[in-house]
């Protein structure tokens, strides 16, 4: 049997954007098909079903998110404008209501953690390197005296990450742009205090 030959990050990121779209469950093989390009043969081929597909566009997914975050931050001189931009980032993404901007680990917890003991492993490791991205950012913060209260950067981080999962899934209620930037904005300030 000859394997199949296809730029496999292309795949992951087009099965990413139709899994964003309708969830898992939701997401069909014509949906697949017609999204990356790949007959349902080869993708069982090359990852077993639906769900193995799933499992390595959340790997791909993490990845991306991992270097989008990187290079952000890599922008500015100061840690905080790095997480203001960040922010300002988030609330965009939130606001343009766009499928292909939704948080693929958000809709796969929301959707598959509690049923899928594989699925929420792959999804607890990223949202660890993301806490701990994030728990780094703090006390990049911090190291430049921009930071008050006492608080640590892990406490930090944690609020963060739920506090941007609550924007996220505030959005879904398509509130108006400017109330999604005051969100952020006092996110902002909230876990630099």
């Amino acid at each position: 049997m000859r394997s199949a030959e296809f730029d496999r990050e292309q795949v992951l990121r087009a099965a990413m954007t139709a899994f964003m779209e309708k969830g898992y469950a939701k997401t069909s093989m014509q949906d697949l098909k017609a999204a990356t390009g790949l007959h349902p043969g080869s993708i069982y081929c090359a990852f077993q079903n639906k769900r193995g597909l799933l499992l390595a566009a959340l790997e791909q997914y993490n990845r991306d998110r991992g270097d989008e975050l990187q290079a952000l931050f890599s922008q500015f001189s100061s840690a905080r404008a790095g997480l203001a931009a960040y922010l300002t980032h988030v609330v965009d993404e939130c606001v343009s209501c766009d499928p292909q901007k939704l948080c693929l680990t958000q809709k796969a917890l929301n959707e598959l953690a509690e049923q899928d003991t594989e699925a929420q492993a792959i999804l607890s490791e990223q949202c660890a390197m993301w806490r701990n991205a994030l728990c780094a950012v703090f006390e990049r913060i911090a190291d430049q005296g921009e930071l008050t209260g006492a608080r640590t950067p892990l406490d930090r981080a944690r609020s963060l990450i739920v506090s941007i999962y609550g924007l996220r899934t505030f959005a879904h209620t398509h509130p108006e742009p400017q109330i999604m930037r005051d969100l952020g904005a006092q996110i902002l300030k909230d876990v630099c205090q």
